[in-house]
């Protein structure tokens, strides 16, 4: 069976939100993606407290000076497609309010014809959390918890109620509901991360880092699964952010994902192999525009399919 594939939306600073999203939405479920995904950065601070994903000296990229809302992102491309799930590879939980976002992503679900799919993480950035969190960093997990237990409260059946640690709700109609039950997915690098994910959540979701690197975090998380008495498959999404390249990179310090169509769908047909159901597949930051993203992506569609991925 075929690895389902998606693409990432152009949420970037290079980008015109209001054209380009749907524009690239709508060619991308006609080129055959079956489904469109977003990210969340909601600030670009200057100067950082901490480097990028919190590694020290890694600078921010550029792009990131404008990155646009993703629920925002989403519902202009839910409103071009028919067809496509529209993912989020990774809204940052704890930067959101656990009631607002359950019923956000709720009426999304239930305009789109329930085409949702809930990826969620804690997210890293000190800065980000200073501005939008209403939690310490430090409770990023509780909170990550609370969001959870929140969604499938107001996402179930009326009347809603939910006694949480910060949520509390007495009794209440909350609509609408959801066009069909959410998955949640969630990113998990962490032990504590992963019994989450195997007690709480639907899936997984991945970063395209190296096929032995994946192959042992899913086998790890497989074997945990087990050991924890689940019997619900685990749903996978890998995100690959892509370096594309118009020429091939020839570099001996190549990294997975990194030159031109052809080395992608490589690495695509090696992580393929690895079993997973899905690949989100994110060329947005080096592509120049719109028209560039639409072509690239459909080179590397076609050839990805004609490889067997």
């Amino acid at each position: 069976m075929a690895t389902r594939l998606g693409l990432g939306l152009p949420q970037m600073r290079q980008y015109d939100l209001g054209k380009d999203v749907p524009d690239v939405a709508r060619t991308a479920e006609r080129i055959g993606y079956e489904s469109l995904w977003v990210f969340e950065r909601i600030l670009f601070p200057e100067p950082a407290t901490q480097g990028l994903y919190g590694i020290e000296g890694l600078p921010w990229p550029d792009q990131y000076r404008g990155v646009a809302d993703p629920l925002v992102t989403l519902t202009l491309a839910a409103s071009a497609t028919e067809r496509a799930a529209l993912g989020t590879s990774v809204l940052v939980a704890p930067l959101h309010g656990p009631f607002q976002l359950a019923k956000a992503l709720a009426s999304l679900d239930a305009a789109s014809g329930g085409r949702v799919v809930a990826g969620l993480g804690t997210g890293w950035s000190l800065d980000e959390y200073a501005a939008a969190s209403a939690r310490p960093f430090e409770e990023r997990g509780r909170v990550l918890d609370e969001v959870i237990g929140v969604c499938r409260a107001v996402w179930g059946p009326d009347p809603v109620t939910y006694d949480g640690e910060h949520t509390k709700i007495a009794s209440a109609v909350v609509g609408p509901k959801p066009a069909r039950p959410i998955p949640i997915l969630l990113a998990a690098n962490t032990r504590r991360a992963q019994i989450r994910l195997v007690d709480r959540a639907d899936g997984w979701l991945p970063v395209g880092m190296g096929v032995e690197q994946i192959t042992a975090q899913w086998r790890a998380l497989r074997d945990l699964a087990a050991e924890r008495g689940r019997t619900e498959p685990l749903r996978t999404v890998l995100r690959v952010n892509t370096q594309y390249s118009a020429k091939p990179y020839s570099g001996a310090d190549r990294r997975p994902f990194q030159g031109d169509a052809d080395q992608i769908v490589e690495d695509l047909a090696a992580h393929a192999g690895i079993g997973l159901e899905e690949i989100l597949i994110d060329l947005q930051g080096s592509t120049r525009d719109a028209r560039e993203l639409e072509n690239v992506a459909a080179e590397v569609y076609e050839k990805a399919r004609a490889a067997g991925v």
